[in-house]
């Protein structure tokens, strides 16, 4: 089962790891402007009218490769400028988009969830080419040092196809913190309950040389600054190590953090969703907890 990715800068391995669930035959394709390194083949597609996106110009370019290679499933990341023209894609091909995937099992059911999380849904379609997206950090980026062949695709497009007029990209006002960047967060949720209890966290991070970081509801209330907000919508992060303090586990912040390399979580309620998404859990009243994990980090460290 041949499986082609659609590379963007943001998401794009993640992608690339969910198509190898499907399959081990994976290509790329990547937009000309695009400067991105892969590890398989892939295809750029090159055109003076793809300088810019359109999603008009998107979909015909990605049509005219699909209908020469032939792949059986198209996987996306699952991005602003994704929603706004794979369905309009897949459409070309009579095809359903099954967008928002948080897993596949064995390789050909997708799971999406609905109600805000409430509910998982097993999605199948045996028509091909198949057309899904794959939520932000719900697969761990693959990791590779190879880089596959390239090969220039060139595409026959005409400006009377394009039928919108680009403006110029968004730009996010720039953030005085990066989590993005951050190898260890420690992130603080609902359970610290008073915002004069942040301390204990910060003093947590400081000891771990990491980047203070919390759900939502903390940052709604304005006891931490919004750009450290970790979720589906903060920011997203992949560190070394992310702790998560008194965080339950809501959907919406999962999303943010799903691709850290390890999870460790505190909570004293050890049904907490989070626990199934962690790689270490301490269940336990974090008042007790993390002032006896600051006080053995400073022997370590000396």
């Amino acid at each position: 089962m041949s499986v082609l990715v659609v590379l963007e800068k943001r998401g794009g391995m993640e992608a690339l790891a969910a198509a190898y669930k499907i399959s081990a035959d994976v290509e790329a394709v990547v937009f000309g402007s695009a400067e991105l390194a892969s590890p398989v083949k892939t295809y750029v597609l090159n055109h003076p009218l793809l300088a810019r996106y359109t999603p008009d110009g998107y979909t015909a370019a990605l049509e005219q490769l699909i209908r020469t290679i032939n792949p059986e499933t198209v996987v996306f990341p699952h991005t602003y400028q994704v929603r706004d023209y794979a369905p309009k894609l897949a459409t070309r091909f009579g095809q359903p988009f099954i967008s928002d995937v948080i897993d596949i099992q064995d390789k050909a059911r997708f799971v999406r969830q609905l109600f805000q999380g409430k509910l998982n849904a097993e999605v199948s379609c045996a028509d091909r080419p198949l057309f899904i997206s794959v939520q932000a950090g719900a697969f761990r980026a693959a990791e590779s040092t190879a880089t596959g062949e390239t090969s220039v695709f060139e595409v026959n497009l005409d400006a009377s196809q394009i039928r919108s007029q680009p403006e110029e990209p968004f730009r996010e006002s720039q953030r005085s913190v990066d989590l993005g960047a951050a190898e260890i967060i420690v992130s603080v949720g609902r359970g610290i309950k008073d915002k004069e209890n942040i301390a204990i966290v910060e003093e947590l991070a400081q000891v771990l040389n990491a980047e203070l970081a919390a759900s939502r509801p903390i940052c709604d209330n304005g006891w931490l600054p919004m750009e450290r907000q970790v979720g589906s919508s903060g920011q997203t992060v992949s560190p070394k190590m992310y702790l998560a303090v008194g965080i339950s586990g809501a959907i919406q912040h999962l999303v943010g953090m799903k691709g850290s390399k390890t999870i460790v979580a505190i909570n004293k309620d050890e049904n907490a969703p989070i626990f199934e998404s962690a790689d270490y859990g301490i269940v336990g009243d974090l008042f007790e907890v993390v002032p006896a994990l600051i006080e053995e980090i400073k022997k370590v460290r000396g």
